[in-house]
Order: C-alpha cells, then structure tokens, then sequence
C-alpha cells in the first residue's frame, strides 16, 4: 500500500500522462519566477519531477553561478522516493544544458538517475546548448517531449532569448506622466507625478533587470539613486550618459554603492564600481552603448529617463517594451512634454489606485 498523498495509475513507469504535461509545466514557471532578478546572465528555469501523478521533487535555478534546476528538483527528493526516480518524468521549462560551465551538464545527471522521460518547455538558444542538451537525452534513451506550454514558456526568457537572437539587451521604457500629458514643470522643478504604492512597483521592476539607465538631465535636475530601497534582490547596473563628464561628482550616482557605468566622449577608467566607457564616434550612441551592455552580459535595460533619451530609443525603434505611469490626480498645466510612443501596440493596463499603468510592446508585423 501506498504512502499518504501518492496517487496510483496503472500507466507505464515513467511514460507519464501528457495531457497532464501543461499543468505541470505550469508549476515549472511558476518555481522559475521566483529566481527573477538573481539568475542574469543565466535564464530562469523551473523543474519538477512526477512519478505517477505525485510531484516528488522541485526546484529552481536561484541564482547565477549556483546549481541549475534539474539539480535543486532531484536533490530535493527524499530518501524514500530515490528509488522511483528512474520511473518518473522530469519537467524543466527550458532545454537542459549541455555543457560545463559553472555547473556541470544537467543532461548528463538525468541520464545517470536514469530518468526515462522528459517534458521540455522550449529549446535554449544558447551557441553550447541549442539543441544538444534534448540530442545527448534522445541518444540516451529518453523519451523527449518538447514545446510543452512553448508560448509561456518564451515569455518568460524572453530577455534571454532577445539577447541571443537579436544580439542585444532587452530594452524596457518607463515613464510616468501626468493626466495631461507632462512629465515635468516649465521649469523643471522636481514634481512626484505618480503615488507611493505604484513607486513600490517600479523598486520591483528595478529588481527584474540587470541595468537602468538615466541620462544627463535626469542625473542632475533629480539626483537619483537608482536602487531597490522598496524592493527585495540585486541592485541594478547603474547606466548614465553624461559626454562631456560636467555633471557634479556628489551626484549619488557617484557613491560607488553599487555597479556604475558613465558613458561618454572624454575618457576610458576603471574603478571601485564605477567605470567611465568612451564612445568615440560622434553621432548616434544608442548602438555602441547597447553593444557594449551586450558584451558586458548585461541581459536587459531599464530606461527611465529623461524624455529626450526615452524618444532617442522610440525613433530608433530599439524598444521591446514600454510601460507608462498615467496619473489620474495630477496635472501639470505647461511643462515637458512626455514621449511620443511610435509604433506600440497596448497589451494590458492596471490601475493602482489614482494611476493607471499601461504596458506596450513594438507592433511588429
């Protein structure tokens, strides 16, 4: 008899149900979310592995450098349910790797607990992985099942996916505005246009990327910290353009708290978290900053200001997504005009209180 909770099927070991392989798939993405913010440059991914209609183990990729999914989900099994590991199917939301890097191959520990059967959300397109990681399971003897929940899956890497297809970070807009369209006064005093509680959200939105970016406006009008006082998880990269170097080494931007970029048109340096990049061609700075970040492994990008730089992005057509603070209580009357998002198409709203967030991404054919 059966210990409490295990649910008996008279299906064969480890062929699993596969209509039940989205449901579980699910719980996949749901685990792999909780790793957000940490896991950059690696991907977030859940696993979990079923025996006969009972989840005996689960884990998640916490962060970078540490044991993979598949690792965490098979450490977690207890004692008594080893022995049903080889009569279980694993799910993992993305492709197992394949090779050594910080960790060693996930494919290679499921062929050795003998797992005969896998559910993959999607393939990984990372050059050492992309498909070798399901060729050495498939070569093994385990039956590969992929594209489980594919769409959902996409979505939730999609930073890690746009960075190796595309070759770039991931970039995010945000700007709050007020009900009539201004994101600041004539005369551009500082002016707290959206409420605490939708602040808290942007601390989290912060939390999510690996780097935020002001420009030189921004940095000296509202001296930003550009850190997660209202969320938990690792400060972002801190991104600024200033091309001339005038703006005041008192900026907080220049306390060396936390990881600093300045990109600018004086000088290369390194130093204690805070480094000065040259860009010397004369013109347009968006794509040597984005090859840059790209090189530095930086996944994606929070641009939150000012305007000018946020339309430099829009007319670039260099956006993946926008995310718009609309308050409903605040109007500025005469001030600077909030960006002219081109080209986006709305894929939700929430209201948080008097604001209104929208959220966007490019209308692509």
């Amino acid at each position: 008899m059966e210990k409490a909770g295990y649910v008996a099927s008279a299906e064969a070991p480890g062929s699993g149900r596969p209509e039940m392989d989205p449901l579980y798939m699910s719980r996949c993405i749901q685990l792999a979310r909780l790793g957000s913010g940490f896991t950059a440059p690696n991907p977030l991914v859940g696993a979990i592995l079923v025996h006969r209609g009972r989840i005996i183990g689960e884990g998640y990729h916490q962060q970078f450098g540490g044991p993979h999914a598949e690792v965490r989900c098979i450490d977690s099994v207890r004692p008594e349910d080893l022995s049903r590991i080889p009569e279980s199917t694993l799910y993992v939301c993305l492709e197992p790797c394949a090779h050594w890097g910080k960790t060693p191959p996930c494919s290679k520990l499921i062929i050795e607990k003998k797992i005969p059967r896998v559910a993959i959300g999607c393939k990984d397109p990372f050059p050492a992985v992309d498909g070798r990681g399901i060729a050495q399971l498939e070569e093994a003897g385990i039956q590969v099942q992929s594209g489980v929940l594919e769409k959902e899956c996409l979505e939730l890497n999609r930073r890690f996916f746009h960075f190796h297809w595309r070759h770039r970070p991931y970039v995010i807009l945000k700007w709050a505005e007020s009900a009539d369209g201004l994101v600041a006064r004539a005369d551009n005093s500082r002016t707290r246009i959206s409420q605490e509680l939708t602040n808290r959200l942007v601390h989290r939105w912060r939390a999510e990327e690996s780097a935020i970016l002001v420009g030189t406006q921004t940095a000296r009008l509202d001296n930003p910290r550009l850190n997660l006082r209202w969320s938990t998880g690792k400060d972002p990269v801190r991104l600024l353009i200033d091309r001339q170097l005038r703006l005041p080494e008192t900026l907080q931007l220049f306390d060396r708290s936390q990881r600093t970029i300045v990109f600018n048109a004086v000088k290369n340096q390194s130093g204690d978290n805070l480094d000065y990049v040259r860009i010397e061609q004369p013109g347009d700075w968006l794509i040597p900053i984005l090859d840059h970040l790209y090189q530095q492994q930086l996944l994606s990008v929070l641009v939150e200001g000012g305007p000018r730089l946020l339309q430099t992005f829009i007319d670039a057509a260099a956006w993946d997504e926008a995310r718009v603070i609309r308050s409903g209580a605040i109007s500025l009357g005469e001030g600077l005009a909030a960006p002219r998002l081109i080209g986006g198409k709305l894929q939700s709203r929430e209201r948080m209180g008097e604001d209104e967030i929208f959220y966007f991404r490019p209308d692509l054919p």
